[in-house]
């Protein structure tokens, strides 16, 4: 009898222990007996704290039922982050600001052990919002930048289309900021910009996005112009990684697209690349960037004529001022080259009209007014009025965009030399100072000065 007692008592207490097991031990959702209740009653008390923003009061009622029942639900670790950015941003010193952080670093760790399986919010999700809260708290840690860039580089390929936004573009950022230290190379750049543009693009085209739109493309457009300025997009790096894939994406427009506007924004001029996407991308749509690929062509085989055709096929389908700026500026220099003066001034006017804060459609009019000197007037007199007209752009050319100012300054000096000397401004009747119309197809009012 007394050893059939003892083994009750044995099995009583075992039966209690085991109802008494936390969730963290057994993969319960909150245990079981008094710890369950545990595990409720901490749960409840730190939600309530937590919808009244009372954070500090909150922790050390998360904290238990976050060490105790973690599969009880995902609102733990998203009320987790709260309360640690809370604690870090409000934290005394660096040291418990360090600790603070750690700690959320496991809110992210153990969300991934419990909840990574989540079809929408698992891994690659939990693994974006972590490398986007190391990069908040410690961006300056270098260790850190390269830790959440490969966490970073994870969600993007593992998320795929359902990625966030804001994940795409702090992996952008990440990207670049991971190339300035000379932690990866160029074509790392090139590739994630690819990988990145692909999925923004899906996104931006999804019916399900629709009312995300504008947003999506405004960051597809502050995405383009990061790649663009992070000294990676360089041609001979485009070149690289581009030209063996050719073949396999001739048909590709979406492909093809990308590349021509990669190459066009870096003025990759003389390239085979360009001119051969150019070509299949304008054999199935026809779009500005591959107009001025084929511009470029023709220019470099010599056929200024067909050149010209093209650069005027791509001003009329561009759409960005600035662009249809540049294309109207080369337009006028293929003219420029081929002494047609007229044409090139009428089409630095056009450019300067798309961009009026642009320097070098003026210094294109006054090499044309300067270039064309001696065909001005039937006297070496009125030849040199030429020059006056010309030095009014190349001023006019500083005044408003001041990066040109250097190569204004020079023309000027150069040309200077050029104008009549005193007793010719004498013997033609005119004074220093005075309106002169010049004449020709130049055809302005200038002033009247001597070298």
């Amino acid at each position: 009898m007394k050893a059939f007692t003892i083994i009750f008592l044995g099995l009583l207490l075992s039966t209690i222990q085991a109802f008494s097991q936390k969730g963290v031990e057994d993969g319960s959702k909150y245990g079981h007996g008094e710890d369950s209740i545990t595990c409720l009653k901490n749960l409840s008390l730190y939600t309530e704290l937590v919808k009244q923003d009372r954070y500090d009061e909150a922790h050390p009622y998360w904290e238990i039922a976050f060490n105790e029942c973690p599969l009880s639900t995902r609102r733990l670790y998203t009320d987790g982050e709260e309360i640690m950015d809370y604690k870090i941003k409000h934290a005394e010193n660096q040291a418990e600001k360090d600790k603070y952080f750690d700690e959320l670093m496991r809110v992210y760790d153990q969300r991934i052990k419990y909840f990574g399986d989540h079809p929408r919010y698992g891994v690659p999700y939990i693994k974006g919002k972590k490398a986007i809260s190391m990069l908040d708290y410690k961006k300056d840690d270098i260790e850190i930048r390269k830790e959440a860039y490969q966490l970073l580089k994870e969600s993007v390929m593992n998320g795929g289309g359902s990625t966030q936004p804001a994940v795409l573009g702090i992996f952008m950022t990440s990207t670049v900021a991971m190339f300035n230290d000379s932690e990866i190379q160029a074509e790392d750049v090139v590739n994630n910009y690819t990988t990145i543009t692909d999925l923004l693009t899906a996104q931006i085209e999804n019916p399900k996005m629709a009312k995300y739109k504008s947003t999506l493309e405004d960051l597809a457009g502050k995405i383009e112009e990061l790649f663009a300025r992070s000294g990676a997009a360089n041609c001979n790096t485009l070149d690289r990684i581009f030209s063996p894939q050719l073949a396999e994406h001739k048909d590709d427009l979406p492909w093809l697209k990308r590349v021509s506007r990669l190459l066009a924004n870096g003025m990759c001029e003389d390239m085979d690349l360009l001119y051969k996407v150019s070509e299949y991308q304008h054999n199935i749509e026809p779009s500005h960037s591959s107009a001025y690929g084929l511009a470029r062509m023709y220019l470099k085989a010599g056929d200024t004529d067909r050149s010209s055709e093209y650069y005027e096929e791509a001003i009329s389908l561009v759409e960005d001022d600035n662009q249809k700026a540049k294309y109207y500026y080369q337009l006028g220099l293929v003219n420029l080259a081929n002494n047609r003066f007229s044409s090139a001034r009428t089409n630095a006017l056009k450019a300067i009209e798309a961009n009026p804060e642009w320097g070098q459609p003026y210094i294109l009019i006054g090499k044309a007014y300067a270039t064309s000197a001696t065909g001005i007037g039937d006297d070496e007199f009125t030849h040199k009025t030429a020059y006056w007209a010309a030095v009014d752009k190349f001023i006019q050319a500083k005044s408003v965009d001041p990066q040109v100012a250097e190569e204004a300054n020079t023309l000027i000096n150069l040309y200077i030399k050029h104008f009549p000397e005193e007793k010719e401004i004498f013997f033609q009747g005119l004074e220093k100072g005075g309106s002169y119309t010049v004449g020709g197809w130049i055809g302005e009012r200038t002033t009247v000065r001597s070298k």
